[in-house]
């Protein structure tokens, strides 16, 4: 078992070299003087190219925050956060925006499909959005990836549960973004579809390059992960590569009753 209690130092200064994301000193705060609360609380911390960083805690440590600051979603109170070398922070609305649409996808517990639309057409919108034309290719690809070939012409109501996650992740990749964030992506499924679906998220950062950070409860995740970070009461208090789910629980058990 690697030694899980050293957090790596991270230079409050700029990010990495090789950081896709990077935050520095970040906080957030909702409301204020005794009654705010601190949802995030100073973190500092790099997430690498081509890397799966699943960030587990229990629930009211921060994870929302910690996955919508970094995407741009929200503003925070105090700290940097930089999206391929670009600050987010100094960004107006329109900037941060066309930002998200460049270099941003998402993937979301309960998938966010348009019910009226078609598993392909659900998957173009972030492309439609931008102004931008699909690439046939690509996107035959992208769907024989997903196991979706024969399911392009469904709408969500004619598709499982999995297969609508994979639409969405489907939809997430199409612009090949600079970084997807997926938050609790098998929280709405069972568990060999949760399996199947974090084995597409791995597939899809061996296959493109594609980094990932995900917020999850399921330790599972630790079979595809590169890194695992343990968040508590708003503060990063384990960073380490994982050896099975089981040396993950341990760590979560360990450091929520810290």
């Amino acid at each position: 078992m690697t030694d899980a209690l050293a957090i790596p130092a991270v230079d409050v200064a700029a990010p990495a070299p090789r950081a896709v994301v990077a935050a520095r000193e970040l906080s957030r705060h909702y409301g204020d003087g005794e009654a705010a609360d601190h949802a995030l609380r100073g973190v500092s911390l790099d997430f690498a190219r081509e890397k799966l960083t699943p960030v587990m805690a229990p629930s009211g440590s921060g994870k929302s925050p910690l996955m919508h600051l970094p995407a741009g979603l929200d503003r925070p109170t105090a700290g940097d956060v930089w999206i391929g070398g670009t600050s987010v922070t100094e960004l107006g609305d329109t900037e941060l925006t066309t930002l998200r649409r460049r270099h941003v996808g998402f993937v979301f517990q309960f998938f966010n499909l348009l019910p009226m639309l078609t598993a392909e057409e659900n998957v173009l919108l972030p492309l439609s959005l931008a102004g931008r034309k699909p690439d046939a290719a690509w996107l035959v690809e992208l769907f024989a990836k997903m196991g979706l070939g024969e399911r392009r012409n469904h709408r969500p109501s004619e598709l499982s549960g999995g297969q609508q996650q994979r639409v969405a992740i489907a939809r997430a990749l199409v612009t090949r973004p600079t970084v997807v964030f997926a938050d609790e992506p098998t929280g709405n499924l069972d568990s060999q579809t949760s399996g199947e679906v974090l084995a597409l998220l791995r597939a899809a950062v061996d296959a493109y390059g594609q980094t990932t950070v995900m917020v999850t409860h399921d330790p599972n995740a630790a079979a595809v992960a590169h890194r695992v970070l343990i968040l508590v009461d708003g503060r990063i208090v384990q960073d380490f590569e994982p050896s099975s789910a089981r040396e993950v629980l341990q760590a979560a058990e360990a450091r929520t009753r810290a």
